[in-house]
């Protein structure tokens, strides 16, 4: 098993615990719309005489979002466009001294 592979595991296993602890169902996350932005793959298109029903059954996939440009970058090429926390390479230089525009690409 591939260490992706154990953390896909171990992220499922916390989210079931959260769901457990806070006795939340997958209807719950869908209605709060936690998946309203997931691409997701529609699969194969309703046939041409399929009622409107099984057509609402199939998923749509949501439109990509354009990919945010870099705006830091260190040596190994890892990059971080400023959005959210930072990452932990560079929250590691930060900790260490290193001044976070020394990795600014701009």
């Amino acid at each position: 098993m591939s260490e992706s592979d154990s953390a896909k595991l171990a992220a499922v296993a916390w989210i079931r615990e959260q769901m457990d602890r806070h006795a939340l169902t997958f209807d719950d996350l869908v209605a709060a719309g936690c998946f309203d932005h997931v691409a997701i793959d529609a699969g194969p298109e309703p046939a041409p005489d399929a009622p409107p029903a099984v057509a609402q059954l199939i998923p749509q996939a949501a439109p990509k979002a354009a990919a945010a440009r870099p705006l830091y970058r260190n040596a190994l090429g890892q990059s971080w466009d400023g959005q959210g926390e930072y990452p932990d390479w560079l929250q590691r230089a930060v900790n260490a001294g290193q001044s976070i525009e020394f990795f600014r690409v701009e």
